[in-house]
């Protein structure tokens, strides 16, 4: 082979082997760029991920998973709700049951109450008469429950209360969250979510009313205090010559013709 030959052999070798090393050079870089194409849409991912919801039934369902116990709903005096979330807080401390009585809550609403044509923000118990207690249920635990100043019994069996079922707890609990919610959000300056709901408030004190509940239907009196934000009213009315002040609900009269 003559010389010229060989260097032409030579340069065709050369010219094939220099794009390989091209694209062996390049190779780290289109994988560079791959990696961050993957990083940004990751990122862009994480970004546009909707918020759960604090106050929908499975993040709330979140927030009961592992708690100990299980709930049931008190009776309690009409108005004394609040109190008696507090005297139990109290006596189960005082008596050690700690590891039987967990939580007590009052479910609570904000509502606009117009009287007389002015709006104004309340806070009144969501069910009256009621409370909520997660606990786990023994002879002990039941007595401390039971014995505390206000509560009337367990909505349930007598001495078998019946605990609430997953759904009953969760939609009884969801203003309690939203509640929270609510202060969380005010505390950081962020708007609340939705609007309170606007009650009428129909009783004046001094007003005279016709009761319509058992066992003095149709007896006249005459409303001495009101209570709107529970919806509560302090009645006089005349019971065996003497003048008695009797707590009823706003559906527990009627205004007198």
């Amino acid at each position: 082979m003559s010389q010229d030959e060989s260097m032409n052999s030579e340069e065709i070798s050369d010219a094939v082997e220099t794009p390989a090393e091209d694209a062996a050079t390049d190779a780290p870089a289109e994988e560079n760029q791959v990696e961050e194409t993957q990083e940004t849409a990751a990122e862009a991912d994480e970004t546009e991920a909707p918020v759960e919801d604090p106050t929908s039934p499975a993040a709330i369902r979140k927030r009961l998973k592992g708690l100990p116990g299980r709930w049931y709903v008190l009776h309690t005096y009409a108005g004394y709700e609040k109190r008696v979330k507090q005297n139990l807080e109290i006596r189960t401390k005082s008596m050690n049951m700690e590891e039987y009585i967990f939580q007590v809550e009052v479910p609570m609403e904000e509502v606009f109450e117009v009287k007389r044509g002015e709006r104004k923000l309340v806070t009144r118990v969501r069910m009256p008469g009621y409370a909520l207690v997660r606990m786990n249920m023994d002879n002990e635990a039941w007595r401390t429950v039971q014995e505390t100043q206000g509560v009337t019994g367990f909505v349930g069996n007598g001495r078998d209360p019946v605990a609430l079922t997953e759904p009953e707890v969760i939609k009884m609990l969801t203003p309690v969250v939203e509640a929270e919610v609510a202060q969380e959000l005010r505390s950081q300056g962020k708007p609340t979510k939705g609007q309170p709901a606007v009650v009428s408030v129909e009783f004046e004190v001094g007003e005279n009313v016709i009761l319509t509940t058992e066992p003095w239907v149709g007896m006249p009196a005459t409303i001495d205090a009101v209570d709107a934000a529970n919806q509560r009213l302090t009645v006089l009315m005349t019971l065996v010559g003497q003048e008695t002040p009797v707590d009823l609900s706003f559906g527990q009269v009627k205004k007198a013709d």
